[in-house]
Formats: C-alpha cells, structure tokens, sequence
C-alpha cells in the first residue's frame, strides 16, 4: 500500500456508523471444503468475530451482503448480534438500498468490504470501498482502502478495528471489565 492510499482513506474513517461485508473471501479465506455429504464447509477468523462483536456492542451499523447461501454461516453472524443478513444475494446494489432505506442511512456512511466482482458494483457506491490484500485485481482498483491482511485471515478485524479507534470505541474500557 503506498503513503497516498494511507492518508486518503483514514480522512474517511470518522464519518463511518456503518460495516458491511461480503463473506466469502472476506469472512472466509474463499475456500470450501465439500464433504462426502456435499456440505460445504467454511472457516471465519475468531478475531473477525470478536471485531463484529464488538462494532454491534459499540452501537454500529452491521450488516452482511453475500451470494453464498449457507445457513451456518447465518447462524455465526447471529450469534456475533448481527441482524441483517442478506444471504444469495445476486444483486447486492438491491439489498444495499433496501438496507440504506430500512435504518435511513446515507452511503457516505458506508465502508464496505468485498473482494470479488459481484462486489464491485456496490463498492463503487459506498464512500469507503475496502478489500482484503488477497482480492481480485478489479476490486483493488475500486478499494480506498487494502488491507494487509487476506480474507478470512483479520481483514475485518483491520478495517473495524481502525474505525472503531477513530471513535474512541474499540479498547474502551477493557482493563475496567476485566479486574
């Protein structure tokens, strides 16, 4: 990533109420494991799950837009608070605005984390577009921001992270919890 990526980026990390991400190659490293059974398994980064814990606790906007279908992956996000889940999502601008609508949210609001094409035509919408390190080429391109982690391997952690320090709302008051 070069300095002029980092500076521009940052500008934008105030102004975000709201995450959404992709899942597969975002969430997940973008593998999938079939069983015998043909399941397809996926495997989620606990770190990620603790960031979107915690972004939901500290009073953020969290939702998921993903083409993938798979209930388990639902019910991972529910457990971690998340409440919207858009799963087989073929035309994710769709569920974007339903999603903008419903809670009565500006895009200028918006960091959004994908990594493949499906994702491009909403990233080029949200102010903050943002992929993992290991995205699509195109995706790069279109991405404010790039992380220096790969999906499925604390990308989310990275961009929640950041956003949640800019609000003073990611380590808080964690020495007080845990006396």
């Amino acid at each position: 990533m070069d300095e002029n990526q980092d500076k521009s980026y940052k500008e934008y990390l105030a102004q975000i109420s709201t995450f959404i991400f992709d899942v597969d190659g975002v969430l997940t490293d973008g593998t999938i494991t079939v069983t015998t059974k043909g399941e397809m398994l996926r495997r989620m980064n606990i770190k990620d799950g603790f960031a979107l814990k915690t972004a939901v606790d500290a009073g953020f906007n969290v939702c998921i837009i993903s083409g993938g279908s798979n209930e388990g992956v639902r019910k991972r996000l529910e457990g971690l608070g998340i409440k919207d889940i858009y799963l087989g999502a073929h035309n994710k601008i769709e569920q974007l605005n339903d999603y903008l609508e419903k809670y009565k949210l500006s895009k200028s609001e918006v960091l959004y984390m994908g990594d493949d094409i499906p994702d491009y035509p909403v990233m080029k919408l949200v102010e903050l577009p943002c992929c993992p390190q290991d995205a699509a080429i195109e995706i790069k391109a279109v991405s404010k921001y790039i992380s220096h982690k790969n999906g499925g391997k604390g990308a989310v952690r990275d961009v929640i992270e950041q956003v949640l320090k800019v609000h003073n709302k990611w380590n808080g008051n964690f020495d007080a919890k845990y006396d």
